[in-house]
């Protein structure tokens, strides 16, 4: 992908804390850990990402510490102080988060598995996709 256009992406938590188990998920999360993609972050986003590995028990002290020195560190990130107050998903109004920091940071895409969001496919200028549709995207251009 050497040359080619790097995204900004949200990533939604289902893919985040599926990554842990491999398949594309993981893809999707090397491809920030290699530079690939600019994962887009709020507060918000980041609190959700610990809370529910910790619930699944990903106990793993060094990844979780790992984990966190890249968001610390701002590994290929960008962090929304401040993002809009949006009520969009009315079936899960959780998932606005996602959406209200991919205007907050201007991102072209959301990465989800979630049927809530991944029903909307765009909104304005984000599409919304699951992990191998954006595989299917980078593949094409």
């Amino acid at each position: 992908m050497s040359g080619k256009k790097t995204y900004k992406v949200v990533i939604d938590t289902n893919v985040f804390v599926s990554s842990f188990f491999g398949g594309l998920p993981r893809q999707t999360i090397d491809l920030w850990k290699n530079g690939q993609i600019i994962l887009c972050l709020s507060q918000d986003i980041v609190e959700e990402y610990m809370e529910v590995l910790i619930r699944l028990g990903v106990t793993d002290k060094k990844s979780l510490e790992d984990l966190s020195g890249l968001f610390a560190r701002g590994w290929n990130c960008l962090y929304a102080g401040v993002t809009p107050d949006l009520s969009v998903i009315q079936e899960d109004s959780g998932d606005d988060k996602f959406l209200e920091c991919a205007i907050a940071l201007d991102a072209g895409f959301i990465i989800s598995g979630d049927q809530h969001l991944k029903k909307l496919k765009k909104y304005f200028h984000i599409r919304i996709m699951s992990p191998r549709e954006f595989m299917d995207f980078l593949n094409e251009v």
